[in-house]
């Protein structure tokens, strides 16, 4: 309104300078408030019709700025499902202020009083909701799905914002109520058993169960949740009545069920009639079984494979028996609620003859004499035994020994026990031998304390059992600090810090019994590797490295060491190293015991070489031989130098072999161009006088002359002209004087 908010202004001021204590001036400006409040509202703010309480309380709380809402009757409102209700409130401070109804969270209806315009209604809630003329809120038929907390809010310009809250609560009486279970029995040891109520309408406030009448709370055994009732762990003791009481403001029920939980079979019960610690054939006897459990357990004997129909509630008659019904005899108990079951077994010992067969053994007696034993044991009466080519007259019962002094004539022999007994005999061999020849092992670790262990085992095959024996250089080893010797005798550790306390060191092992003894001698070598290989794969990307290793030589560990490029990397956008080390690098350690290993990512167009250190430890041994794949790279220095100190030879060479030659020629032209015949003076002169051209006939057959030699060595120039025929001399008879 005009000038309300230079009133209040000047009325704040007045305040201020009046004192604290003059509570009659404050009370006149109260009422001085009001009239100007009835003024206004007589033009057009305030209604038509107001009483003076009103009006007073309206111009108190405008002189302080305050607007107010409060309920009508209880804020926890109880309400049957499909009947009226209204939430009441009563506001002042203010004429005609804005309603917001807010059910939870969200608005449901908006209004400011008194105004011609209609409510805004949620769109869902229009045949439900009605706002009255001061504020409240009415529920037509209200369902259910409106139950829950419900505040009012009041807002007027420039008094701030009132507001109170309801809790609506909306009931149905119960119909139809059932009480279930979950599985539809209980059983004992599983985890939980359930019991849920259902209904055909109904809201329930509170619920109480009751176990035989007691009620139930919330501890480690029982757990109530909504509409359940969980039994953890039920047990035989969980068997009875179970009841539960729904109430609400306006109706209340009671539902009950009895449940029986199942158990069993608890541990069957076995026994024999009569009871005796054995049975003779021919005897009868009953087995009885039995056990506790609901519903209560049926019975089933078996024996082997065989299901024996015989038994009657657990009870399994045996008349008239005989050894082969002796042995075990199995009862199994089923619950058919639960599928459980239980099997109990027990043995019937019905003598006729010793168990099994006899057994013989031998032993060493101060490595010196033998005990030979044999058993048979069982029976009734117990077997006899003896050792015939041993003593005729000593036997014994069950269990026999004797002894006898180790001789050469024992070695290799078969000695046998005979077993009598009433309705049997039956007999056992055991065979004398001095220890075999055998082939010490050795094998090298690197114990937790970082000192080689060396274990070197020595095992020959013997009867009685060889006892081994240790030395070294001659003297002989004991357990100490340094050595080991095992409990049987057969293995000799050695632990020592530096590697070179193995080199060369002699150990002796002797396996010897009563009859005989042999002994090896082992000499420990330093790391080395006895072979290796090398392996590409088809691609030659991969290879694989296999080595041996001496049997006595100590080695803990390998290197695996390689010269070329550097490997490739898996990743494929990586940058490869095409140039490498001049040096072999290591690339892998590998253990003791381990004989290959795989190198991966290799490059196939270069070149690699591998090699394997054998080490004892820190100790590197000589390394293995240099395998090497890949094209090739290059000529070396020294080839190099070879091939340049060749080249001059060669050629050297080859001037020679031309002047050879040449000399060779000359010789044959010189020797070709000398007469190899004197020619004499009359011939001459016969070539002169003679001027027929034609060959001379020597001879009236027709035969030809022999051949011109001269001819043969004259020039191109002198063999265009006719050459006389050559007449031999008359052959001359050279006498030889002895």
């Amino acid at each position: 309104m005009p000038g309300h908010a230079s009133d209040e202004t000047a009325d704040g001021l007045l305040r201020d300078r009046l004192p604290h204590s003059d509570q009659r001036i404050s009370q006149l400006l109260d009422i001085l408030w009001c009239n100007v409040w009835l003024v206004a509202g007589t033009r057009h703010d305030v209604p038509d019709v107001l009483n003076w309480n009103q009006v007073w309380g309206m111009g108190r709380a405008g002189a302080h700025g305050q607007l107010v809402v409060s309920p009508v009757g209880p804020t926890l409102v109880n309400v049957i499902a499909g009947t009226n209700v209204t939430l009441a409130v009563s506001f002042s401070g203010a004429p005609d202020p804005v309603v917001t109804w807010i059910m939870g969270v969200l608005p449901v209806v908006t209004w400011t009083l008194n105004s011609n315009e209609a409510p805004d209604i949620d769109i869902n809630g229009k045949d439900v909701l009605r706002i009255e003329k001061d504020g409240s809120l009415t529920f037509v038929n209200v369902p259910l799905a409106y139950d829950g907390d419900y505040t009012v809010e009041m807002t007027k310009s420039g008094l701030g914002k009132a507001l109170t809250s309801f809790t609506l609560k909306i009931f149905e009486t119960f119909q139809n109520v059932t009480l279930n279970t979950k599985p539809d029995f209980a059983k004992e040891g599983s985890d939980v058993f359930t019991l849920h109520y259902s209904m055909l309408r109904g809201v329930v406030q509170h619920q109480v169960w009751f176990f035989n009448g007691r009620e139930i709370n919330n501890n480690s055994h029982y757990l109530m949740e909504q509409e359940n009732l969980l039994i953890l762990g039920p047990n035989r003791s969980d068997t009875g009545e179970y009841a539960v009481l729904l109430t609400n403001p306006f109706s209340k029920v009671t539902v009950r069920s009895n449940v029986a939980v199942r158990y069993g079979p608890d541990e069957p019960k076995l026994a024999t009639h009569p009871p005796q610690t054995f049975y003779v054939s021919g005897e009868s006897l009953n087995l009885t079984c039995q056990s506790d459990g609901f519903p209560q357990p049926t019975s089933v004997w078996t024996f082997g494979d065989k299901i024996l129909t015989d038994s009657h509630e657990g009870v399994l008659s045996l008349p008239n028996v005989s050894a082969s019904q002796g042995g075990v005899y199995v009862c199994t108990l089923l619950n058919e609620d639960t599928k459980e079951q239980r099997e109990k077994t027990v043995t019937l010992r019905i003598y006729e003859r010793p168990l099994n067969d006899p057994t013989c053994s031998v032993e060493s007696l101060n490595n010196t004499r033998l005990l030979f034993h044999c058993g048979w044991m069982g029976g009734t009466p117990q077997a006899e035994l003896s050792f015939p080519a041993i003593s005729a007259s000593s036997n014994g019962l069950g269990n026999f020994s004797v002894t006898l002094e180790a001789s050469d004539s024992l070695n290799g022999k078969n000695t046998q026990c005979i077993a009598k007994h009433t309705l049997e005999n039956r007999s056992c061999n055991i065979t004398t031998r001095s220890p075999l020849k055998f082939v010490p092992s050795v094998r090298t670790e690197v114990d937790n304390d970082g000192k080689i262990v060396v274990t070197i085992q020595c095992l020959s095959a013997a009867s009685p059992e060889a006892v081994v024996s240790w030395s070294r250089g001659g003297q002989a080893v004991s357990s100490g600090t340094t050595h080991h010797i095992s409990r049987d005798t057969t293995l000799l550790t050695i632990r020592h810090i530096n590697a070179s306390y193995f080199l060369l060191q002699n150990y002796t092992c002797a396996c010897s019994n009563p009859l005989g003894s042999h002994r090896r001698e082992i000499q420990l070598q330093g790391p080395s590797i006895s072979r290796s290989s090398l392996f590409p794969n088809q691609d030659r990307t991969i290879i694989t490295l296999t080595w041996e290793v001496p049997n006595a030589s100590v080695v803990t560990g390998f290197d695996i060491q390689m010269k070329g490029p550097q490997l490739q990397s898996n990743t494929p956008n990586a940058t490869r190293t095409k140039a490498g080390s001049d040096g072999f690098r290591t690339i892998q350690r590998k253990t003791g015991l381990e004989r290959k290993t795989d190198v991966f990512v290799l490059d196939p167009k270069s070149t690699y070489r591998f090699r394997i250190i054998p080490k004892a430890r820190l100790t590197p041994g000589e390394p293995s031989g240099i395998h090497r794949i890949g094209p090739g790279d290059g000529l070396s220095g020294p080839a190099i130098a070879g091939i340049a100190a060749g080249i001059p030879c060669s050629l050297l060479f080859l001037l020679l072999l031309c002047c050879l030659i040449y000399l060779c020629v000359s010789y044959c032209k010189r020797k070709n161009n000398q007469t190899p015949y004197p020619v004499s003076r009359a011939v001459e002169k016969a070539k002169a006088a003679q001027p027929d051209k034609s060959p001379h006939i020597l001879l009236a057959g027709g035969l030809k002359s022999p051949p011109d030699y001269n001819r043969l060595h004259q020039t191109p120039s002198e063999r265009s002209v006719d050459l006389p025929m050559f007449v031999p001399p008359p052959p001359v008879r050279v006498a030889t004087t002895v």
